[in-house]
């Protein structure tokens, strides 16, 4: 008891200095000439800066039969540039004791260098090189491009639940890109040609259609003064062309069932749900993390352990997206138990939302959950860029500012209200893993 009330009050502590955070971010926010949007925070905690650049540009700006572009072109932007040329980019990085890295999503694509702070002058010339000098070599594209389905060969293809997801999430989306994933389909990877990124990389990778979001021990002016030099005379690129395409209305459930070699059923489940723009995405969240938020969470507690139908249950909402995606929730079915018990059993947590308030307790626990996930976060300067860029990439930078404050002002009527507002039979789609034998096995 002594050791619960002395993690109460550091909880309390620590949601205490969120509202600090929340009222005074202290960003510095410019833009140059040629578009290029700066963000810069000050962290003078320890001697270390990280250097982000985020390029508007990801799985929704492709189309059929050339998906996976955006994630290809990641791959070749370390392949050398006119000024450092292959294999010596993450060679200079790790020279001058650093680490670097990319990663893409639906959203967008951002590469990033974490260093000693004396030594962010150099990710501005190795960031500045490669957004407007890419070889793509004819060669290197080839290889890269056998890597890349290899990759999905291992992580998708050979996953029987990463590839029921993918089939999930191409039915519950009729008209958006977000139907399909951020690898691409093997087909289309196979056919995209090297002018195919040559396009994409001059349509998407300009100063105008990026963020730069620098966190750590540096001065202000100094580092504007830096990202004039390196990024201020790189032209402006032609206008980013919007994603037009809207995601019509669902009509009712979508059901799909894949059958892969596997040991045991599993059950996905998801729900159209809105963004962070929605006053109504903290609520959501709050939901979240009462539902499904590790193994106290209502679904693991009912499913895995009172009931033992099984062996895991959790759920997810990432409201950090452009446009609306998914909650969604899983579950894998216990050996001897019924794939049809279990999904009752996904569905009934998710109506005692609907029919009865969720207590003060569960409220207030998963509020100071979520409050202290996010100031925790901020004694990284890596993650406090990553927010940063984030944010600002499919919303605004700004909407941090009052992140503390809105997830405080959930209320349980909001939880309640929310769960009968997208928790529709209507605006689900359900797949299910049903695993079959290996044709050795028939």
């Amino acid at each position: 008891m002594r050791l619960m009330k002395i993690i109460v009050c550091i909880i309390a502590s620590i949601i205490i200095a969120a509202s600090g955070f929340a009222q005074d971010l202290k960003v510095t926010e410019k833009v140059l000439p040629n578009g290029l949007k700066v963000l810069l925070k000050e962290d003078h905690k320890s001697p270390v800066v990280t250097f982000q650049i985020w390029y508007r540009v990801g799985g929704r700006n492709e189309r059929l039969g050339k998906t996976g572009m955006s994630h290809l072109l990641e791959h070749m932007m370390f392949k050398g540039s006119k000024k450092y040329g292959p294999k010596q980019f993450s060679r200079m990085v790790q020279k001058n004791g650093g680490n670097d890295n990319a990663f893409t999503s639906k959203d967008y694509t951002a590469y990033f260098e974490n260093f000693a702070a004396d030594r962010l002058e150099l990710a501005m010339d190795l960031e500045s090189d490669r957004m407007q000098g890419l070889i793509l070599d004819p060669k290197d594209f080839l290889s890269e491009r056998d890597v890349v389905t290899e990759e999905r060969r291992m992580r998708t293809e050979d996953d029987p639940t990463a590839t029921m997801v993918e089939q999930m999430m191409a039915t519950a989306f009729a008209a958006h890109p977000y139907q399909w994933p951020v690898i691409g389909w093997m087909a289309d990877i196979r056919s995209i040609t090297r002018d195919d990124l040559e396009n994409h990389y001059r349509t998407y990778y300009a100063p105008n259609n990026a963020t730069i979001v620098v966190v750590g021990d540096f001065e202000i002016k100094k580092v504007l003064a830096l990202v004039e030099k390196y990024f201020g005379s790189i032209p402006r690129g032609p206008d980013v062309p919007k994603v037009a395409a809207a995601e019509p209305k669902q009509l009712g459930e979508k059901r799909l069932v894949v059958k892969q070699e596997a040991e045991l059923p599993a059950i996905f489940a998801g729900y159209k749900a809105p963004t962070m723009q929605s006053p109504d995405s903290q609520a959501l969240n709050v939901l979240q993390s009462i539902l499904s938020s590790g193994r106290s969470s209502r679904l693991y507690r009912s499913l895995v352990y009172e009931k033992q139908l099984a062996l895991y249950a959790g759920g997810d909402y990432d409201d950090v997206s452009t446009d609306a995606n998914l909650f969604y929730l899983y579950a894998g079915v216990m050996p001897g138990k019924n794939t049809e018990d279990v999904e009752k059993a996904l569905y009934a947590e998710i109506d005692r939302f609907k029919n009865e308030p969720v207590t003060d307790e569960e409220l207030q626990k998963a509020k100071n959950q979520i409050e202290a996930s996010f100031i925790m976060g901020q004694d990284s300067v890596f993650y406090q860029a990553m927010v940063l860029g984030q944010f600002e990439t499919v919303a605004n930078w700004r909407l941090l500012e009052s992140y503390v404050e809105r997830v405080r002002s959930v209320t349980k009527e909001d939880v309640q209200r929310v769960a009968r507002t997208y928790f529709t039979e209507d605006s689900r789609t359900v797949g299910i893993l049903v695993p079959i034998k290996k044709d050795s096995e028939k």
